[in-house]
Parts: structure tokens; sequence; C-alpha cells
């Protein structure tokens, strides 16, 4: 679908919200219009974290990337993830897509590495509020959280390192990619700044590869500027279906490729990280999630190629404890 098709959609589905009556969200000291028009703050995103503010000027001296007057890139060698590695170690492990938050003395450096994820669907607003608190405190790299929570996690985590991430065609990807595309620009005017999307998985295991291509197409277009990630489902793929999955999410210009929803059958694993990481080769991007228990845990997974990891269970890899039953 092209994008004035996709705009022409969402301006219609925007017509009929606004002639409903649209919604309104709003938030301590944030007053936010909100629907598929997304969310507008009413402030400019600034690094003004409310926990610390310099007299008479109410801004933060945190000094993370977000500052005006330090605005890192990929290359920035302060954000590098991997920073307790050797410059020859990285090579080892063929990855050349790494950045994050300034690390600081109460930081993992493999804590700019990790998606600090929770997409369970009772998930309330108060566990969103501690989950943004903890990235903020450990300068994860950021929240994961379903596009309902967007809006908040971006309020709460305005000024930070920390970015938005969230899901979309969620957890199933079988949804359409004009709905796809739709779901990823409303998240975006919502303040998502990654976006994990999942592939359409029963296209994929009935050979059409061409409905497969379009659909990341479809969000990539629509996700111009940020971060996309491709989810294939490794548990349900042949490995053949994964080579082509990650040929597919490359050619199409996602940004990573990513193992799995944390919904399927089975998740991340070192073979199939490292399967993904020889197919799409150093220039992209690998996300591994699901299952990621511990340190042990991560540390394999890095080694074998993937340069992020989602899952709920981060504090206790960066503290180097085991995480509870049920996490992500």
């Amino acid at each position: 679908m092209r994008d004035d098709e996709i705009k022409k959609v969402a301006e219609e589905v925007a017509r009929i919200l606004k002639g409903a009556g649209g919604m309104k969200y709003m938030m301590p000291g944030d007053s936010v219009a909100m629907g598929t028009s997304g969310k507008v703050f009413q402030t400019p995103l600034v690094n003004k974290p409310a926990e610390k503010k310099e007299q008479g000027s109410g801004r933060s001296g945190q000094g993370d990337c977000r500052l005006e007057e330090n605005t890192c890139g990929p290359a920035c060698q302060n954000c590098n993830p991997l920073n307790k590695y050797t410059a020859g170690q990285v090579k080892e492990m063929g990855v050349d897509r790494v950045s994050f938050c300034n690390p600081d003395q109460a930081s993992s450096s493999i804590a700019g590495m990790i998606d600090h994820t929770l997409l369970k669907a009772n998930a309330t607003q108060e566990e969103i509020g501690k989950l943004c608190g903890e990235a903020r405190r450990h300068r994860f790299a950021s929240v994961c959280v379903n596009p309902g929570y967007v809006s908040m996690a971006a309020g709460l985590l305005r000024g930070s390192c920390v970015k938005v991430c969230t899901v979309i065609g969620f957890p199933l990807g079988s949804t359409t990619p004009t709905v796809k595309a739709i779901e990823a620009r409303d998240a975006m005017a919502n303040g998502a700044d990654e976006i994990d999307m999942v592939i359409n998985i029963g296209a994929l295991k009935s050979g059409n590869d061409h409905l497969v291509a379009e659909d990341v197409k479809a969000v990539r277009e629509a996700a111009r500027g940020k971060v996309l990630k491709v989810i294939i489902e490794t548990s349900y793929l042949t490995k053949d279906e994964k080579v082509r999955a990650c040929r597919i999410a490359k050619q199409a210009g996602a940004d990573f490729v990513k193992t799995s929803t944390g919904f399927g059958s089975g998740g991340a694993t070192v073979e199939d990280v490292a399967l993904m990481r020889e197919v799409v080769g150093p220039e992209m991007g690998v996300k591994a999630s699901g299952g990621i228990k511990d340190a042990k845990a991560a540390e394999a997974l890095i080694k074998a190629g993937a340069t992020r990891l989602g899952t709920s269970a981060s504090i206790a890899i960066v503290s180097g404890g085991q995480a509870g039953k049920g996490q992500y």
C-alpha cells in the first residue's frame, strides 16, 4: 500500500473518531490529546525529568543521550553497550550495530542492550509506571510496551535516554499490511521510537514470500526514521523458513530481526541467534527475546550475535540474579 493511500485511510479513521467525540487521556502534569492522530505533547521533548531540577532552570544535569548538547549516534564510543569487551571480541561476534545510553557507575554494560519488556494483557498503569522507573534507573535501551501504553510511557520517559518501543501486529502477525502500517503510524504519533512488528507467519509457511515482503515493506515505509525490528517467531519455523524470513526483512530495509514474541511455543536460542546473525551479516541488528532469565543466558546470546535482548527479567540479568516464574 502506498504512503498516500495509508494517509487517506488514517484521515478517514480520524474523521470518524472526531465525529464520535474522540478520546482524552490525562497524565499528571500533562494534558494530551489522543486518537488516531496520536499523542500531542503540550511541551517539547527536552531533558527535564521531574525527579531532579537545577534551581531556576527546570533543566536536569543528568547527562544522558537526549541532552540537546549531547546528541549521540551509533558511532559514539561512549554509547557502546559492549564497552567491557575488547575490539577484537566485538569483531569476533560479527556485530557492528551497537548503540545505547551513556553508562554510569550504577548501570551495567549489558543494560544498554535490553528492551525492558511488559507485554502481558493484564498489565496495569501502575506496572507500566514501575517499568519506566526501572528503565530510567538502570538506563535500559528501551521499554517495550503494548501500543495502548505508548503515550503514557513516552510521557514518563521524557528527557531520559530510554526509548519507547512498541509491538505491531502482535502477537499473531496475521493482520493485513495496511492495518500494521496504520498501527505503526499511530504508535509513532503517540511517542514510539522503535517498532517491533510480527511477520505474517502463515504466509511464510505457505511459501508466499511476496506477501511477507509486502507486509514488512508497508511497516518500513510507515515507520520511516524509526528503528524497525521484524519478529519472525523462530519456534514455529524450519531452518529454511528462518533463513527466508531474515532475508526478506533485510531486503525490506528493517534494522533488526527478532527471534520471538514471547507468546509462541518457544523463545530465543543460541542456535537461532547464530543462524540469524549469519544470514543478515554484521550490518543488521539481531534481537533475542523470550525465555532470557539470567545474565548467563544473556551473555551466551550476545556472544552468538545478539545486539539487543527483549526480556522482563531485566533487573535479574543486570544484578546477576534469577528471574521469577512467568517472566518473559
